[in-house]
């Protein structure tokens, strides 16, 4: 099992094979500074290999989901030097690109439950999770080039989520569109009425996705990654290796005995 360490910038808790992670800085909106980011990658990687983690959600604490980068923290950059802000900046903008990848290729399920203003880098976070449910209230802004910069390192996983000319149109003009705009466009997959009923989603997403096999949606994932990354021939080799070791493996074998048995497999039971 692996081990998570806490921090103040965000609340991790683990229970029923779930990790619940809670962005907490509330008095930021949940702003990604330098800690946060570091800390949410710790949490990413620490559970990366482990099976036991069924899934994860991804909220933020005090009513707000993510404002995206910390604009005082950008300020303070773009104060410094030439040559210091530039290597900071980058910096930051690799950190990122860390925190947005290892959410996306996570193993597990990963969840991201919104409330309140979700700007630039929140929305980020939102397209790279496999689901995204949001309150009504919620309110989406690709915000960037709204202050001068770039939605560099999101641009990938947004464009993933609404296309590649819907994601580009919403970049490039600063959009800001409300909880069932987002719904309609593809941007969350559902809208719920308030912080209670997230709580419910989040309860009954817990169930559903620990339904399934831990290792075989962690390979399922992986193999969905490749999908047109990887040339055909490559691609269907890998696949086959794929499902030759899961009809071989233990997932495999105690998933077909309990079908044949009537029976849910060991992993599905509560």
């Amino acid at each position: 099992m692996s081990t998570l360490s806490h921090s103040p910038v965000i609340e991790l808790v683990r229970s029923d094979g779930w990790l619940k992670i809670r962005l907490n800085r509330p008095e930021s909106r949940n702003a990604l500074n330098g800690d946060m980011i570091r800390e949410l990658v710790a949490a990413f990687r620490a559970v990366r290999d482990d099976r036991s983690v069924r899934g994860i959600s991804l909220r933020g604490n005090g009513g707000f989901f993510c404002a995206g980068g910390d604009l005082k923290m950008l300020r303070a950059i773009g104060g410094m030097e030439a040559g210091e802000a530039r290597a900071a900046a980058l910096a930051v903008s690799r950190d990122g690109a860390d925190l947005f990848r290892l959410v996306r290729e996570a193993p597990q399920p990963v969840v991201a439950l919104i409330e309140g203003p979700v700007m630039a880098g929140g929305v980020g976070l939102a397209s790279a999770a496999d689901f995204a449910i949001c309150t009504k209230d919620a309110i989406f802004s690709l915000s960037e080039a709204a202050v001068g910069l770039v939605p560099a390192q999101i641009a990938p996983y947004v464009v993933q989520r609404l296309g590649f000319i819907r994601g580009r149109q919403m970049m490039i003009s600063a959009a800001r569109i409300d909880a069932a705009e987002a719904v309609a466009v593809g941007l969350v997959d559902r809208m719920v009425e308030d912080a209670a009923a997230l709580d419910a989603a989040e309860a009954e997403m817990m169930t559903r996705l620990r339904r399934a096999a831990p290792g075989a949606v962690a390979s399922t994932k992986a193999m969905i990654d490749l999908v047109g990354r990887e040339p055909m021939d490559g691609f269907i080799d890998r696949a086959a290796a794929a499902f030759a070791d899961a009809v071989t493996g233990e997932e495999g074998r105690e998933g077909t005995a309990a079908f044949g048995e009537g029976r849910k497999p060991a992993w599905a039971q509560a």
